[in-house]
C-alpha cells in the first residue's frame, strides 16, 4: 500500500523545510537501527529517510503533491532505493545529521566486503519543443569500469593481493594514547594498504592496482514527453564500477530545458500573449494561434477586456506517462491602442467617442429614473 510521506513524517502538507527538517531528526533519532531493535526498524528508518529526500526537494514536492508516488515515477525519480538521489545507506544519511552528537555507534565496515560504486551525474540541455514531445539522446560519459586484464584484483595475472601485514585485514590500526583522564584510543585507516586490508605486490599493469579503469562510453537515453525543467533521470548501473564485486551505481542525467521566445509552461500547461486590434475586441472574432501542436483557432468574444484569459483546451505539454492527455493552451490578450493614420481616422474615432460618452449619459439617466420610481 502507498504510503504518505507526510504521514511518514509527521507533518501536516503545508510544512516549511525546517519543519520537515525538525520532524526528520526527531523521527531519525527513534528509528536508527543502531537505537531501536524493533524487526521492522530499518524498513521504517528507509521510509523516513525516501519521504524526507522527497519533500526537501522543491520540485520533487510539487510532483508528488499532485500526481503521488507515481508522478514521481513518470517524471523519471526512481524510488525503489531508500536514498537514489544522493544518499548511499542508512548510515549516510543519519550521520550527515547528527555527527558530531555521542551515543550511536558507528559500524565498523570490512574492508574486503563488497562496495557499491559512485553514482555520476550528467546535465544535459534540451529544446522546449523536445522536452514537451520527448526525444531520444545520445550521450557520452566518462565512467569507471573494472579491469579486464586483472578482473577486478588490482594485482597483475597470474599474482594475488595478500592480506596486509600491518592490520592483518583489518584496514584499520588502533592507538592507545595515555592521558590523565585514562586511556583513549584511536582507530584510523591502515597507512600501508590505505584502509583496503590488502596489500599489492605487482600491481596491473593496465590498471596501476587500482582494479578499475576510466571509459568513455556512449549511451542512448530516452527523455519522456513532459519531462520539466532540473529533473533527473536514473540510469541504473551506468555509474562507476563497484569494488571487491560490489554493484555499479547509477548515472543520473539531469535535465534544463531552454527557454521558448513565444511560449512560456507552467506544470503541464502553456501560456502565449496575443494581441488584437480595438475593432476585434468590441466586435469580436476568430484567430489563429499557433500551439506546440501546430495551428489552433480561438474565438474572441464581443467585449473582450484586455488582459482576459482565454483557453485552448488539450493543446499544452503531454502529462507523463500518459502522453494522450495534456494540458491547456491559456492565451492572454491584449489590446492594441492605434495612432489614426489620417483625418478620416481621426473623425470615426471622434464619433466613436461620442457614441460612448452619449451612451454613458443615456444609462445614467436611466439610473437615476429607476431611483427615482424606487423611492
Amino acid at each position: 500500500m502507498t504510503k504518505n510521506y507526510y504521514e511518514i513524517l509527521g507533518v501536516e502538507k503545508t510544512a516549511t523545510q525546517d519543519e520537515i527538517k525538525r520532524a526528520f531528526r526527531r523521527k531519525a533519532r527513534e528509528l536508527h537501527p543502531d537505537v531501536n531493535k524493533a524487526p521492522d526498524a530499518e524498513e521504517k528508518f528507509k521510509e523516513l529517510g525516501k519521504a524526507y529526500e522527497t519533500l526537501m526537494d522543491e520540485q520533487k514536492r510539487s510532483l508528488y503533491d499532485r500526481y503521488g508516488e507515481d508522478g514521481l515515477k513518470n517524471a523519471g525519480y526512481d524510488s525503489t532505493g531508500p536514498f537514489d538521489y544522493g544518499f548511499g545507506n542508512l548510515n549516510d544519511i543519519f550521520e550527515t545529521f547528527f555527527s558530531g552528537f555521542g551515543g550511536f555507534s558507528s559500524r565498523q565496515s570490512d574492508p574486503n566486503a563488497p562496495q557499491r560504486g559512485d553514482d555520476l551525474r550528467l546535465d544535459i540541455e534540451l529544446d522546449f519543443e523536445e522536452a514537451v514531445f520527448g526525444v531520444e539522446k545520445e550521450i557520452k560519459i566518462d565512467h569507471l569500469e573494472q579491469c579486464t586484464k586483472c578482473n577486478g584484483t588490482g594485482a597483475e595475472p597470474g599474482t594475488q593481493p595478500v592480506t596486509c601485514p600491518t592490520c592483518n585485514g583489518q584496514g584499520r590500526v588502533s592507538k592507545v594514547t595515555q592521558t590523565v583522564l585514562g586511556s583513549f584510543t584511536q582507530v584510523t585507516p591502515c597507512p600501508k594498504c590505505h584502509g583496503t586490508g590488502k596489500v599489492i605486490n605487482t600491481p596491473c599493469k593496465n590498471c596501476k592496482g587500482a582494479g578499475n579503469v576510466e571509459v568513455e562510453k556512449t549511451i542512448k537515453v530516452k527523455i519522456p514527453a513532459g519531462i520539466d525543467n532540473h529533473a533527473k533521470i536514473r540510469i541504473a548501473s551506468e555509474g562507476d564500477a563497484g569494488i571487491n564485486g560490489g554493484s555499479n551505481g547509477d548515472l543520473f542525467v539531469v535535465v534544463f530545458v531552454k527557454p521558448h521566445k513565444n511560449f512560456r509552461r507552467d506544470g503541464f500547461n502553456i501560456y502565449t500573449e496575443q494581441y488584437i486590434s480595438v475593432p476585434q475586441a468590441v466586435l469580436g472574432d476568430t484567430i489563429t494561434i499557433s500551439t506546440v501542436h501546430g495551428e489552433r483557432e480561438l474565438t474572441i468574444p464581443a467585449g473582450i477586456e484586455y488582459g482576459k484569459v482565454l483557453t485552448i483546451k488539450g493543446s499544452g505539454v503531454p502529462y507523463l506517462g500518459n502522453p494522450e492527455k495534456r494540458g491547456d493552451h491559456l492565451v492572454m490578450i491584449k489590446i492594441k491602442t492605434p495612432k489614426p493614420s489620417g483625418e478620416e481616422e481621426k473623425r470615426l474615432y471622434s464619433r466613436l467617442y461620442e457614441i460612448t460618452l452619449n451612451k454613458k449619459a443615456g444609462e445614467k439617466l436611466i439610473d437615476k429614473l429607476k431611483s427615482a420610481m424606487h423611492s
